[in-house]
């Protein structure tokens, strides 16, 4: 008996094992199983929705290096003025690890510091450019803290402009993912990043300065826009990047990341080729009819005011659900074109995004005899 139900155990085994050699390789296309990184935290963002598309250890707190002076730019951009002329300081000029040679009480515009912020990640440039900004380090930090919770990034905190190693400062690979996508949103930040070479002066010296773009990512991947490298040893090497194709933009968080290049490159291909934009609504299309108070027409058809693309991967349509949130009640008269509420669309139980609902047609108010036929039966 025994013998039998092992022969029939043993058969189904092989089977089991037949069928699964036999499945198509994407029948069990995951995130885990299609993409093998090295960073120890990493996000993979939808710069146009605020997807993630992929993300490991994507709260947990890590030192961030050098791709602190994303946020630096942030603030110089926001707050300052490209022509301004900045004096550095001793304290700028001495300070260590990478650097565009700053002397002391040199004079450089705003502008040509953050290239070499960017560029040449000058540590002498992030500490002119606070000083100018808010007096003194420290309190620039605690301005670049408030900014970044601000834009979502509630586990963040900085200490300097720089990213030089202190205990206290740190960031997520989500949080992170946030201040990078507002970064992009800023035109001459994308500008500054993408720069592969730029002179700036150097006043005193037979030469000028040659700043060369750092990040290799720019020559490794196509669509590639930046952002920013960075590596101390308690951090180990840390990336922010950003890649664009067909009118889509994605951006990568990679947080102690021994093959960063890697890694970004296996994050990018995976975001552009497993994930493509779904219209989840289409501008113009009629999606219901409602009730008309005191209307020639009892019922109007409503509208979708604009299109709405979300990228997801194949059969995920199946998890989008909708609410309408309409005027209750509707009073004539109203015209077409009109706003009469939104359409809440939401995926996974969670809220995704929100368009206008718009009255397809007319509704004129009816007359006084209209009514009274109404009331009667005998009209409209």
């Amino acid at each position: 008996m025994f013998k039998k139900y092992l022969k029939k155990y043993l058969f189904k085994a092989a089977m089991l094992i037949i069928i699964v050699i036999l499945l198509p390789a994407n029948c069990f296309a995951t995130a885990e199983n299609m993409v093998s990184i090295s960073a120890e935290g990493a996000v993979l963002l939808d710069w146009n929705t605020g997807r993630i598309l992929y993300a490991r250890n994507a709260h947990l707190p890590k030192p961030m290096a050098s791709i602190t002076k994303v946020m630096t730019a942030v603030l110089a951009l926001e707050k300052g003025n490209l022509g301004d002329m900045v004096i550095a300081s001793p304290r700028a000029a001495t300070t260590g690890g990478s650097s565009i040679w700053l002397e002391e009480s040199e004079q450089k515009s705003l502008e040509e510091l953050l290239y070499g912020l960017m560029l040449r990640s000058g540590n002498d440039a992030a500490v002119a450019i606070a000083e100018h900004i808010a007096g003194d380090e420290r309190s620039f930090a605690k301005i670049m803290t408030r900014r970044a919770y601000d834009l979502g990034a509630r586990n963040t905190s900085f200490k300097n402009p720089h990213g030089l190693h202190h205990i206290d400062h740190y960031t997520t690979a989500y949080d992170f993912s946030r201040i990078s996508a507002h970064a992009m949103g800023i035109s001459k930040f994308r500008e500054i990043i993408a720069t592969e070479h730029i002179i700036i002066s150097w006043p005193g010296h037979p030469w000028e300065r040659h700043l060369y773009n750092q990040n290799r990512l720019l020559e490794l991947y196509p669509g590639a826009e930046g952002i920013k490298t960075g590596w101390t040893t308690p951090a180990g090497r840390c990336f922010a990047g950003a890649a664009a194709r067909d009118g889509r933009r994605l951006i990568v968080v990679l947080l102690n990341a021994p093959a960063m290049w890697e890694d970004a490159v296996q994050l990018l291909d995976y975001g552009f080729n497993q994930y493509s934009y779904k219209p989840l609504i289409i501008e113009g299309q009629t999606l219901k009819t409602v009730p008309v108070l005191n209307s020639t027409r009892k019922r109007i058809t409503i509208s979708a005011g604009k299109s709405f693309l979300f990228p997801m991967q194949e059969g995920e349509t199946k998890n989008v659900t909708y609410r309408f949130i309409v005027t209750d009640p509707l009073y004539a008269p109203l015209k077409a074109g009109e706003r009469v509420g939104e359409l809440e669309i939401n995926f996974d139980h969670e809220l995704i995004g929100m368009v206008e609902l718009l009255a397809a047609e007319d509704a004129n108010k009816i007359n006084i005899w209209q009514r009274v036929k109404r009331m009667l039966g005998r009209g409209v």
